[in-house]
């Protein structure tokens, strides 16, 4: 079931770390994170240093990018009471601003925390992998197929993309 994840720093921060690894190893590194800072907020974390998070699992970008979306929380360059009233890509060009945030994340933040019922997150390999499997005969989609096979499910492409990545994983992802 789509609802929110917690607060917007939790939901992204949880995200970066989850960034190109399976869901099994993003937990756990998460789970030292969580260890290693108490308290997720952008307070608690901006006291650590890279190296500490280094140690929890993250790689040394992640854990630059971590402490820089902790530290654009804290000095409020991040639009994030705005948020709920602008539109996709206003907010995707906010969150993009983050070092270690691109489209994806920001997609995911979508989807997942502001309940956006229309993203179609184009570049998330389990989506592709799911269009491909169910509609082009395991064959991997260009962007514009893509576009064209979702064209239907307008204005709730976030739900069917929801639906095609349990076709193929029943464990939902928690952002």
């Amino acid at each position: 079931m789509l609802e929110p994840r917690r607060d917007a720093f939790f939901s992204l921060a949880r995200s970066i770390a989850g960034q190109q690894i399976s869901v099994k190893a993003a937990a756990s590194v998460w789970a030292r994170f969580e260890a290693e800072v108490q308290a997720v907020t952008p307070q608690a974390v901006v006291r650590k240093d890279a190296d500490t998070l280094r140690a929890c699992g993250l790689s040394n970008a992640k854990a630059r990018y971590i402490l820089s979306l902790a530290q654009h929380f804290v000095d409020g360059s991040l639009r994030l009471s705005s948020w709920p009233e602008m539109d996709d890509e206003a907010v995707i060009d906010d969150l993009t601003q983050v070092k270690g945030v691109g489209r994806w994340t920001a997609e995911m933040f979508l989807i997942f925390h502001l309940l956006r019922p229309d993203v179609l997150p184009l570049g998330d390999v389990g989506l592709q992998r799911a269009i491909g499997d169910h509609y082009l005969a395991g064959e991997r989609p260009t962007n514009s197929q893509m576009l064209e096979v979702a064209a239907p499910w307008r204005p709730w492409r976030s739900i069917a993309t929801w639906y095609l990545w349990r076709s193929l994983d029943a464990v939902p992802v928690n952002y």
